[in-house]
């Protein structure tokens, strides 16, 4: 952390009330305002946490996309997640951004919650872990990140409302450490969430921000709210959130400088926030002077190589029965429309525009004879027409103010519309593009969106209408909005001009452009489709089906009412191992999904979401340049209806984890219940012994060989304390027949719980070393 380097309260003795406060609040959708007076930049924030969006969520400004959080969190690696974090500084950089609005430390407490690829796991330990060393690499890179969200976010239902009531031991143990871990770090930020807990909401929970954060742990970074989260002047003024945002409108300004001048907020309580905010300034080299510049590492990171090598590493096999890794140059029959359309990210504010996204279909022919079938496609939504395409923005009489390029029909800014373009003259945007047919026969086009369209083809009308959007959720409308799909007749070889018109939406005073030109090709049926996926599967070596969820199952806004793959994917698998019994499953999602079919493939690799480079490095783990590394950082139900913990529905605005500190495996095992996967569950393409422990105190010693014939990882697993969890883990690598040794050294919260303050509990405590929470291969006894 860099050493305050000016006199802060200099800085804030210079500044009147009412710019003090203006301080407090954005600017505009995702910047706090410059104060030239006392040197202060511009302080520019982005949504992550995969790949820093920047100012301008548009295709105009790609980013690196990173796999998932739980992809992350499945390498069980924090040094290559410290270089995860270097790179997002390096992007950051790169766009004029100083705070990265991540990582997501909130826990997987149900396997419906809809976000959980945005978070890291169901346990708090591994959650913090892979946190603190996300943070600790976005930092290093002179960039400050705020871990989100604070506390007890883990569903989406009801979010912006919803109270979550838990005890203090609970609270503590589980969904407090993970923060904790973070502001031991060294986090510069910090983020409240939407929802209330025990009946404050976190804006304005005193309790929480200003008794345990700031004053328990000593925090000293600044503490932002979710997007108009702030819903109060006086009690969230109060409750300890420094930044409202966004702005400049909400509920402070004007009504905070009242409040204060009145005495009901006093004016220290403005100075602190502001003496936080010059702090992060500094920090992160936006306060000028401000003596010498912080200290930052900036070696250039290789963003494709990286992020190509993270989801390999990620890469989690569940089950193989020798058919992987592949050998030689088989014939591949390749299955699924996310073989073709691999999906990289899940929806909401993770999503980010690559410049390149690799597929499963194009990785894979590069290394093999590969034969495709699309099989079923379970996507509710077209997928965005293919570009090139033109957005153009248009004045109120019909005049184009500026143009852009897009990779693809799906058109979205926010906050921040493109440079150069007046906004107050903006009254419509329009999509051009010439789209030539590969097939004769009835196309489909689609719009997704909200508000008015219109849509033509070679000057037709096909779509003139308003698209209305039910909920209360703006997430949830902006990400997810309603489709209409209208059907055209093409020839193939000929080329058809496509026009849609659409008046762009206003949130907060700016104004929001966020809809997609959708295009599918003609479709024999799913019936066909499926026996053309049959019979493509019978002729080859090998079939792999890519399996996948889509953006209205996980994704920011709302929860998952099934862990059921979408569409009829399960029913394709099945039928698909009934060709080839050498079929491999490649499961490409971001959380839990049941797999009815387990026992008729003869593998399955789970990919998360993959990232930008996803079919590379698909193709490097199937043909064995990589080892699949990943272990589950969640448990896998067999069954949803198997899961101790489900409930994400509040009952009268409320939800009760009634189930304690008994979440994820360690409520596994107190239902004494089997799930489909442990938590840390994953095979390599080698074999492993557990050939001795030694333990003394806090300190582990494990020895383990690699009995196999290849070279390969592991993950070493350390389970203890009064509630058997996780407690240390280390990856370690070694040749054929090759023995380490790894040292592992026990956190004292492992022995800790939370009875109205921390206790320790002394005596003799078993700790247990495995492959996974159910693979427990040694024991020692220690005293503590």
């Amino acid at each position: 952390m860099n050493t305050v380097l000016v006199d802060l309260d200099e800085l804030i003795s210079r500044l009147d009330l009412p710019t003090k406060i203006r301080l407090l609040t954005g600017a505009d959708m995702w910047s706090l305002p410059p104060l030239p007076e006392i040197g202060l930049d511009r302080l520019v924030m982005s949504d992550g946490p995969i790949g820093v969006r920047g100012e301008q969520w548009s295709a105009a400004d790609p980013s690196i996309a990173l796999p998932s959080p739980t992809a992350l969190a499945a390498t069980w690696d924090v040094e290559l997640v410290r270089r995860a974090g270097l790179l997002l500084a390096q992007e950051a950089r790169r766009k004029g951004v100083h705070v990265l609005l991540a990582p997501t430390l909130n826990l997987h407490r149900s396997p419906l919650g809809g976000r959980h690829f945005e978070c890291f796991s169901e346990d708090a330990y591994l959650t913090g872990e892979i946190g603190a060393a996300y943070v600790e690499g976005v930092q290093e890179g002179g960039v400050a990140t705020t871990p989100k969200h604070f506390v007890a976010n883990d569903f989406e239902t009801d979010r912006f409302t919803v109270d979550v009531v838990v005890g203090e031991q609970a609270l503590r143990e589980l969904y407090l450490r993970p923060f904790e871990r973070v502001v031991r770090a060294g986090a510069w930020g910090l983020m409240t969430a939407y929802n209330a807990v025990n009946g404050t909401t976190m804006t304005e929970h005193a309790e929480l921000v200003h008794g345990v954060l700031k004053d328990e742990w000593g925090f000293d970074g600044f503490v932002v709210s979710d997007w108009t989260a702030v819903r109060s002047t006086e009690a969230a003024a109060l409750g300890g959130t420094d930044v409202a945002m966004p702005g400049p409108g909400g509920p402070w300004g004007e009504r905070l400088e009242a409040a204060v001048r009145e005495g009901r907020v006093p004016e220290s309580v403005v100075d602190d926030r502001v003496r936080r905010i010059l702090r992060l300034a500094e920090r992160v080299g936006a306060l000028h002077p401000a003596g010498p510049a912080p200290v930052v590492r900036t070696e250039v990171i290789d963003g494709v190589a990286l992020t190509r090598e993270i989801a390999a590493r990620a890469a989690t096999l569940l089950v193989n029965d020798g058919v992987l890794p592949l050998q030689g140059t088989p014939t591949l029959a390749l299955v699924g429309a996310a073989a073709r359309e691999a999906r990289v990210m899940g929806g909401g504010s993770a999503q980010v525009f690559p410049d390149r996204i690799s597929s499963p279909l194009q990785a894979l022919s590069e290394r093999a004879d590969v034969r495709y079938a699309l099989g079923t496609d379970p996507r509710i939504r077209l997928s965005p027409l293919p570009g090139p395409v033109t957005a153009q923005f248009l004045d109120e009489h019909g005049a184009v103010l500026i143009e852009q390029p897009l990779a693809t029909g799906e058109a979205r800014w926010l906050g921040h519309l493109p440079p150069g373009l007046d906004a107050d003259r903006l009254r419509t945007v329009l999509l051009r593009a010439a789209y030539t047919a590969r097939e004769s026969g009835e196309h489909e086009l689609s719009v997704a969106g909200a508000g008015a369209f219109k849509l033509t083809v070679n000057g037709e009308t096909v779509l003139d209408e308003i698209i209305g959007v039910d909920g209360g959720d703006p997430a949830a409308a902006f990400l997810s909005p309603p489709e209409k799909r209208i059907g055209v007749p093409m020839t193939a070889g000929e080329t058809y001009e496509l026009t849609l018109t659409h008046p762009p939406g206003r949130f907060g005073g700016m104004a929001i452009v966020s809809f997609t030109l959708g295009h599918a090709e003609p479709t024999p049926g799913e019936d066909e489709l499926m026996a053309q996926a049959v019979r493509v599967a019978r002729g080859c070596d090998v079939a792999v089906v890519v399996a996948a969820t889509t953006p209205e199952v996980e994704s920011e806004g709302f929860d998952r009412t099934d862990l059921r793959l979408p569409g009829r994917q399960d029913e394709l698998i099945s039928a698909v191992a009934a060709a080839n019994p050498r079929t491999v499953v490649v499961v490409n999602a971001g959380s839990p999904v049941e797999m009815p079919w387990l026992p008729e493939v003869a593998a399955v690799l789970l990919t998360w979401f993959p990232g930008q480079e996803a079919g590379a490095a698909l193709a490097d783990v199937l043909f064995g340049d990589a080892e699949p590394g990943g272990r589950l950082p969640t448990t896998w139900p067999e069954r949803l209806a198997d899961a101790p913990v489900t409930a994400v529905t509040p009952v009268d605005g409320q939800v009760f984890y009634d189930e304690g500190v008994f979440t994820g495996y360690p409520a596994w095992r107190r239902a004494e219940r089997a799930p489909a996967f442990w938590f840390g569950h994953g095979l390599g393409y080698t074999t492993w012994s557990y050939d001795s422990i030694a333990a003394e105190g806090t300190t582990v010693t494990v020895a383990v060989t690699n009995t196999g014939t290849r070279p390969g990882r592991e993950v070493v697993q350390v389970y203890a304390g009064p509630r058997r969890r996780l407690a240390a883990f280390d990856v370690v690598e070694a040749e054929p027949g090759q023995s380490v040794v790894t040292t592992l050294f026990l956190p004292e919260r492992a022995f800790q719980v939370w009875e109205d303050g921390w206790r320790t509990v002394e005596g003799e405590q078993t700790v247990e070393v495995g492959r996974s929470s159910a693979d427990l291969r040694l024991s020692a006894t220690v005293k503590i």
